[in-house]
C-alpha cells in the first residue's frame, strides 16, 4: 500500500507493509528544499517493508530524511545519488532504525545533516562504497535520548570516502540512556578535509543545555581500521566516553590521517580520551596514548 501525505504528519510519501518491493530506475524525487523546512516533512519512509530493493533514483532536497527505514528486515541500497545543500537543516540521507539486515552499496550522499544515521534497533547493517559528502558523516546513535534504552549491534562501515564532512566515523549517545552498541567497524576509509575522522562522543548534546546523569548506553567491540587522508580538526581522534560506563575493546589499526594543508605549518594531530580502553598499534598517526599498551 502507497499513501499519500503521512503516518503522522510528518511524511510526504510512505510505503508500508510491502513485501518484496523494487524501487528503482533513473527518476528523481525532488523535494522541493527550503519551501519545506520550516516543516520538515519526511520524504520518503519505507515500514514493515521486507526484502525491499532501492536503486538508481535521484532524491534531492528533502524537507527532512531523504529516505527512512523503519522496521524493516533484508533491505538492499544501491546506486543512489543524494543530494542537499550543506546548509539545509536535518536532511539525512538514509536513517535506518528496528531493521536488520541492510545493504547499502556504490552510492553518493551529500546533505546538511547524516549520510546515513543507524538509530536503535538496528542489527546486521553493512555499508560499502559510499560516497559521503557534504554532511555530517556515517553516525550510529543518537542513542539513549531522554534516558531511553538503545540498541544496536553488527553495523559495518567499509570502503567508504568522506569528503568535506563534519564527522567522519561517529557513535553519538546523550547521558542518562542505556543498551548498548556493540560489535562496530569501519574499515579502509578515506579522508578529504574531514572533520573529526574518528568520534565516540557519549556526551552528545546539540543544544547545550543537557545535565550531566550518570547511566550510559554502553560501548563495546568497536574497531576503526585504514584510515587514511586529511582533516582540519587538531583532535583527530576522540574517545570520549561516560565516565561511568566505559567504552571497552575498542582498536584501531592502520591509521594514517594528515592535516589539510591549509592548516598552520608544523601542525601535530593529537588524539584524546574519556574512559576508554583496548588498543592502538603503535605506529598509528596520531597516536591514541590511552589504548597502547
Amino acid at each position: 500500500m502507497m499513501n499519500f501525505g503521512d503516518i503522522n504528519s510528518h511524511t510526504w510519501l510512505v510505503f508500508s507493509n510491502v513485501d518484496g518491493l523494487i524501487v528503482s530506475g533513473t527518476g528523481q524525487i525532488d523535494g522541493t528544499g527550503k519551501s519545506w523546512w520550516d516543516s520538515c516533512p519526511k520524504a520518503l519512509t519505507f515500514n514493515r517493508c521486507n526484502n525491499l530493493r532501492l536503486s538508481g533514483l535521484r532524491h534531492v532536497d528533502s524537507a527532512n530524511n531523504h529516505i527512512s527505514i523503519t522496521n524493516c528486515a533484508v533491505v538492499t541500497i544501491s546506486n543512489i545519488h543524494i543530494t542537499a545543500p550543506e546548509t539545509s537543516p536535518n536532511t539525512d540521507g538514509i536513517d535506518i532504525s528496528n531493521s536488520n539486515r541492510i545493504v547499502i552499496h556504490d552510492s553518493y550522499i551529500g546533505t546538511g545533516d547524516d549520510c546515513i544515521a543507524m538509530i536503535n534497533g538496528c542489527k546486521y547493517i553493512n555499508i560499502t562504497g559510499v560516497n559521503c559528502g557534504p554532511g555530517h558523516g556515517i553516525s550510529i546513535g543518537s542513542l539513549g535520548k531522554n534516558g531511553s534504552r538503545a540498541t544496536v549491534e553488527e553495523l559495518h562501515v567499509k570502503n567508504c570516502t568522506f569528503n568535506g564532512t563534519q564527522n567522519g566515523a561517529r557513535i553519538k549517545t546523550w547521558q542518562g540512556g542505556s543498551g548498548y552498541a556493540k560489535i562496530i567497524s569501519f574499515v579502509d576509509i578515506i579522508l578529504i578535509e574531514t572533520g573529526n575522522p574518528i568520534l565516540i562522543d557519549q556526551y552528545y548534546c546539540p543544544h547545550n543545555t543537557c545535565k550531566d546523569q550518570t547511566s550510559a548506553v554502553g560501548i563495546s567491540n568497536v574497531s576503526f581500521t585504514g584510515f587514511r587522508g586529511t582533516t582540519n580538526t587538531i583532535d583527530a581522534i576522540q574517545l570520549n566516553c561516560s565516565k561511568n560506563v566505559p567504552c571497552t575493546d575498542i582498536e584501531l589499526n592502520q591509521i594514517n590521517i594528515m592535516p589539510t594543508p591549509d592548516m598552520k605549518p608544523g601542525t601535530i594531530l593529537q588524539s584524546t580520551c574519556i574512559n576508554a580502553h583496548g588498543t592502538s598499534n603503535t605506529s598509528n598517526n596520531p597516536k591514541v596514548t590511552c589504548l597502547i599498551q
